[in-house]
């Protein structure tokens, strides 16, 4: 439309029917000029530009040329654009003047359109890079958001399965020993039966309130020993462990165990949980894979030192009493190491498997979890 109006306004002034013909040409070419400025920005500008110098009809799609340069290209090459333009218009100005115009005030007008649109098209450009880096940088957050969330969800699903582990592999290892002292004495009296029958219904029992008890305590971090529900116990801890040793023997486990820990209590509520686990787990393993056979447990460390603990048993037969998966030792292995700890397990020389976790203890008095 502007192109039209433009050649109609200078066929309709005193121009030569010759330089009327020029506008039309150049209106024409710098209209199918358009589609080569969207494809190539800077040779499409400098096309039109020149048309530009040519006949005022090519002015629209020139000045729609440099303002195309300055919202895609850097700075630089947008104001080498627009110098173009500007020269290409002030060349016009000398042959093709404007009678109502002088020519300083021509060339100050055309200097400064020149400006202004590369100015317009430069700030158009930094908004939409703006725009397009808080959206990228939404998109970054949205995506980490969700990663952490996973990972969360992750972490919290690994440790609901390590608590639940570590007190169901201990609970039904006891029944099963139970449950095989019914299997293998067929001819005890009827009271012995009922009374073995007994322990295990209770050891069930007892396991489905451990495991709700791990749960109530695991869906709340911030839950206090002091703030468990009446009739719930806190997560265990090395204060426990008589308690695990004494259900051991009963299962017919011979346990002896050797303390060489200075100051226990001072040892923190979670360093104390993860040493407690460390035990349960090495008697299960031992009782699950060597049935009957005598274990050993040592306790040794002090403030601002190591907590050692190790547990040690006879390696036991080729057939065991129940196949483990290995996912015990590796959810150990993970918790120690969440610990700041070190673990290892292995059989000695001395026909034993010896499994060892070194748990950092600190110097000062921790607060009690």
């Amino acid at each position: 439309m502007l192109t039209a109006a433009t050649i109609w306004g200078q066929a309709t002034s005193h121009e030569s029917s010759g330089l009327v013909i020029l506008d039309v040409v150049a209106g024409v070419v710098a209209c199918a000029l358009v589609p080569v400025l969207l494809r190539w920005p800077v040779p499409g500008a400098v096309a039109l530009a020149v048309l530009a110098a040519l006949s005022p009809a090519a002015t629209p799609a020139a000045t729609l040329g440099t303002l195309y340069v300055a919202q895609r290209r850097p700075f630089a090459v947008a104001a080498a654009a627009g110098g173009v333009d500007v020269v290409a218009h002030l060349i016009r100005g000398v042959w093709r003047p404007n009678g109502s115009l002088p020519y300083v005030w021509w060339a100050v007008l055309v200097i400064a359109a020149g400006a202004a649109l590369v100015g317009w098209g430069q700030g158009d450009r930094a908004r939409q890079a703006l725009l397009a880096s808080l959206r990228e940088r939404a998109r970054r957050a949205e995506a980490e958001q969700a990663s952490r969330v996973a990972e969360a969800r992750a972490a919290e699903r690994a440790r609901i399965a390590r608590e639940m582990h570590d007190v169901l592999a201990h609970r039904l290892s006891l029944l099963a020993t139970y449950a095989g002292a019914l299997e293998y004495r067929p001819d005890a009296s009827p009271e012995q039966l009922a009374r073995a029958a007994g322990v295990v219904r209770a050891g069930v029992h007892q396991a489905l309130d451990e495991l709700r008890e791990v749960i109530t305590v695991l869906r709340d971090d911030d839950l206090r020993d002091d703030d468990l529900p009446d009739g719930k116990h806190p997560l265990p801890g090395l204060a426990d462990l008589d308690g695990l040793i004494a259900e051991t023997r009963d299962a017919g486990t011979a346990v002896d165990v050797t303390r060489r820990v200075t100051q226990p209590q001072d040892l923190p509520g979670a360093l104390g949980r993860t040493a407690y686990r460390v035990v349960q787990e090495g008697l299960t393993n031992a009782r699950k894979h060597s049935p009957g056979r005598p274990v050993r447990v040592l306790l040794a460390g002090k403030p601002g030192g190591r907590l050692l603990v190790e547990i040690a048993n006879p390696v036991g037969p080729a057939d065991p009493v129940a196949n483990g998966s290995g996912t015990g030792l590796v959810g150990l292995t993970e918790r120690v190491r969440l610990a700041g700890g070190e673990i290892d397990s292995r059989d000695s020389a001395d026909g034993e498997f010896v499994l060892r976790a070194w748990l950092p203890w600190p110097a000062e008095p921790a607060e009690q979890e």
